[in-house]
This record gives structure tokens, sequence and C-alpha cells, in this order.
């Protein structure tokens, strides 16, 4: 029976790199964009060489890495396989072969020029009128870290193994003061055994003085910005809790940020710096509950921004007395009315009740009041405590009831990129360091994921043409160094 034959692998086949990379590939259009950024304005770190070998180009490297992480190639090591085996790699580096090293470095020295060109990248499709502005959402997803759970600390997990290692020592000092019915070899072992717990609590007595002096609740001793954080269904690992701004146009990354393990004090921060770099007056904010907070949404209300975050019940125990909700509010007198018609007043002082600032009101009713049982089992009778923040709360819930259909974008604005991101590109794990590198992951496969987006928004064609404009602009820009973009003009001529 007669097969599909293959080339003869020992006959000479001349090869055309340009024929083998389709028009449409991921690789021409990240040759198109990167030579279509002001290199020299985003910050990367390129010193010419007076001696030896001369560096790489940032942008050759930035095509890499850009190439890379959009088709699950993350790894410094396997990028730079890349260059030796991958067609479209090695057109797109034009036989160029850093070495792993270099390209590890490339990514490590150069966290806040990603940053800009990310930035820059997001200011250039608001110019385009891809980003509008008007509605962003706001949510976070998790990913792994450097760091492994053995190697993260908190005071409860010190005790712990200071507790069990206080035991051992006990078990180990009464064997050696029953050495009548052991010999010396056993004693030998013991002793051993019992330097080695020793020497064990020192460690954890050091990892407690650091993190006390630390000032935070835990510590990771491999990537000290990492935290421990619950990924999935309660299944906890030391990682990092991006945070991502979505416009609502065409579903585009707008800015990120790392901040703590949840997303209480996540909100304020991200709206106002969306609303910065987009540069509106006015701006719509959709988020879940776990931004729903007093002082971030009051400071996005003093800074013109809208909040729509999904309101919290309140937090009063349900102990089968009366609810907080069953007492009215006056606010032309700043009163409370009890279910008894009974007044609590305040004194207008403001108390700070852990992370949260309250003003209490209480009556004098409440030690002859018929229904005290059913209100309050304290002995100076019940009172109330009102955020400072309330107003705003208030106001934010009743935007949110008066216009689900307008809150329920929210899913539609962000959950699918993040599904691309972890699912298609494998983005669960961080392969960088602090924080600062680790956003530089992440501005990668943001400017990666808008880049893609925009092949399916505008087409290949159309695309092509805005870049092409951008690139002529930058021509124009760096006029006195046309001589250094020449290969660009000429790469560029034959491309349109």
């Amino acid at each position: 029976m007669d097969y599909i034959q293959g080339f003869d692998r020992s006959q000479l086949v001349m090869l055309s790199f340009e024929d083998n990379v389709s028009a449409d590939s991921w690789a021409r259009v990240v040759d198109w964009f990167v030579d279509a950024l002001p290199m020299q304005d985003m910050g990367f770190k390129e010193i010419l060489a007076e001696e030896g070998r001369p560096p790489y180009k940032s942008s050759d490297l930035l095509k890499l890495l850009m190439y890379g992480y959009k088709n699950q190639l993350r790894s410094s090591r396997k990028l730079a396989a890349a260059c030796h085996i991958n067609i479209e790699v090695m057109w797109l580096m034009r036989g160029l072969r850093p070495s792993a090293r270099k390209i590890a470095y490339f990514r490590k020295e150069n966290p806040d020029a990603f940053r800009q060109s990310f930035r820059y990248f997001v200011q250039t499709l608001k110019e385009w009128d891809l980003i509008d502005g008007r509605t962003i959402a706001i949510d976070s997803f998790k990913i792994r870290a450097q760091n492994s759970l053995k190697n993260n600390f908190n005071q409860k997990k010190i005790d712990r193994h200071l507790e069990y290692i206080d035991k051992k020592i006990s078990e180990y000092e009464q064997q050696l003061d029953n050495e009548d019915s052991q010999d010396e070899q056993s004693n030998e072992d013991v002793t051993q055994k019992l330097n080695q717990q020793h020497q064990r609590r020192k460690e954890y007595k050091a990892i407690e003085k650091e993190l006390h002096e630390s000032g935070e609740h835990q510590l990771s001793k491999t990537d000290p910005d990492a935290k421990a954080v619950v990924l999935h269904r309660n299944v906890v690992n030391v990682g990092y809790n991006v945070q991502a701004g979505t416009d609502s146009k065409h579903k585009l990354f707008i800015n990120n940020n790392t901040g703590t393990v949840n997303d209480t004090h996540a909100l304020a921060d991200m709206a106002l710096d969306a609303k910065a770099l987009l540069e509106v007056e006015q701006i719509n904010c959709i988020t879940d509950k776990g931004y729903t907070t007093g002082v971030h949404i009051d400071t996005c209300m003093k800074n013109n921004i809208i909040t729509y975050s999904s309101p919290k019940h309140h937090s009063s125990a349900h102990n089968g007395l009366y609810n907080m909700n069953e007492f009215i509010y006056d606010a032309q007198n700043d009163t409370y009315t009890c279910p008894a018609n009974q007044v609590l007043y305040t004194n207008g002082k403001i108390c700070k009740k852990r992370i949260h600032k309250v003003k209490r009101y209480y009556t004098k009713a409440c030690k002859a009041c018929a229904i005290r049982e059913k209100c309050t089992q304290n002995k100076m009778g019940r009172f109330i405590e009102r955020s400072i923040y309330q107003e705003a709360l208030e106001e934010n819930e009743k935007r949110v009831q008066s216009n689900p259909d307008y809150y329920r974008q929210r899913q539609q604005i962000t959950e699918h990129q993040f599904g691309t991101l972890k699912r298609q590109w494998g983005f669960t794990y961080t392969l960088m360091r602090g924080k600062e590198n680790v956003l530089s992951e992440v501005n990668l496969l943001m400017s990666c994921y808008n880049l893609h987006r925009l092949m399916s928004i505008l087409g290949l064609e159309t695309l092509k043409s805005y870049l092409k404009e951008l690139w002529i602009n930058l021509l124009k820009l760096y006029k006195p160094f046309t001589i250094l973009l020449k290969p660009f003009r000429l790469e560029y001529q034959l491309c349109y």
C-alpha cells in the first residue's frame, strides 16, 4: 500500500523563512507591535558595550517574550530552545539565539519598562476609540508563587512547631535520665537527636523574631512578597492576588496590581489609577462584594467615580434578638429609633474598631424597657455602631438594586479574560519573585491578550494599518535617529 512520503533528508533544500510564516501568524503581529513602540521612552535598560560582544536589542527580546507568553513558552530555557527549533521564532528573531540567562536577566531587570509599555498600549487603545472609559469592572485572580507552603509561616504555625519540638526535647531528656537501662551507643543517638531539636528550636525562634519585626501576619522565606491565599475550594497555597481592571466596550485590560490576600482594600487604588490613566472626568466602576468597603467607596465618590459594588449583609449576629435593620435611622437628627419607639442618641465621638471608624448610639430607656430580652443581653443596654461611611455604602446599595441589569455586566466584562490567561495560556503560577517582577509577567500577558483581542475586533489588515500609522509617527518623533530605524523602514515597506 502506498503512503504519503516525506522529503529526502539527505537532499539539499532551499528554505524561505518568510514563506513558512503565515500571513496571520502571531509572530507577525508581535513584530509589527513592538516595532511601533517608542522603546527609548519605555525605560528598557539597553547599554551599548564599548568592548566585547554587543548586546541584543531590547525590542528583539521583547518580541521573543511576547511570542512565548502567548504560546505557553514562559521559561527562559524553553524560549532559548525555541530560537533553535521553532521556525516562527527564527523568523521573528532573524536568526538570533540569545541564551536562557540573557532572556531571564532582561525580564528581571525591566519591570518598570514592561509596565510603561502596557500602559502606553492602553492609552493608544483609548486614542483608537477601542476603550471608552465609561464603565470598568475590577476583579482579581490568584496565582501560585515561587514559595512553597512549607516555607510560609504565621504565629499559629510557629507555635505549633515549637510545641512539637518542646515535646520531643522533653522525651529525649527523659530517655537520658533513664541511662541505666540504655547502652552507650543508644545514649549517643538520643543526644544527637536532642541537639538537632535544640537547633530546630533556635531556627523557629529566629523566624518568630523576623515575623514580629516585619509587622506582618505571615512571613514567606523564599519570596517575601508572596502570601498564603485561598486559590480555589478552600485549597490554600502561597501566591499572589492579582487585581485587574477591564473596560466594558471591548473587554480589554486597562490596569493591574497585586495587593493583599483579598480584595477588601483594593477598590480605590485600582479605580483612581484607571481614571488617571484613561484621563476621564467620570467613570463607573463595577465590582463584587469583596470590594465593598466604606472608606474605599467614599473615596471613589469624592473623586467622581460611581461605584456599583455588590452590597454586603450587616455583620450583626443572628442570635434571635432584634436585627440591626429593625432600627430606623433619622439622617436629619442623626439618631436611631428602636422597635420600642425609643430614640438612640450619639455623643458624636468617632471610635476606631479594628479597621473601621464608627459612631455609637444608645439610650437610657433600655434599663426599664419591657422588650429588653428581645433586644439585647448587654447589661449596659443595646447600642448601635454606625460607620462614618455608611451613607456612601447606602447610596452604593441603592444604585446596585435599582440597576440590576447594569450590575450583571460584571461577569461578562471581566471573567472571560481570566479563563483565557489561566486555562489557555497556563498562567496559574509565576516564574518570578517579588511583587514588581510578578507584575512584569502580568503586564506581558495583558499586553498579549489585548493585542490578540485586537486581531478579532479589528481584523488583521486594519490592525496592521493602525500599527503602521504608529510606526510612521514614531519615525517622525525620532527623526534624528532615522538611520538607526532604516532596517525597520525597509521591513515595513516589504510587509505593507
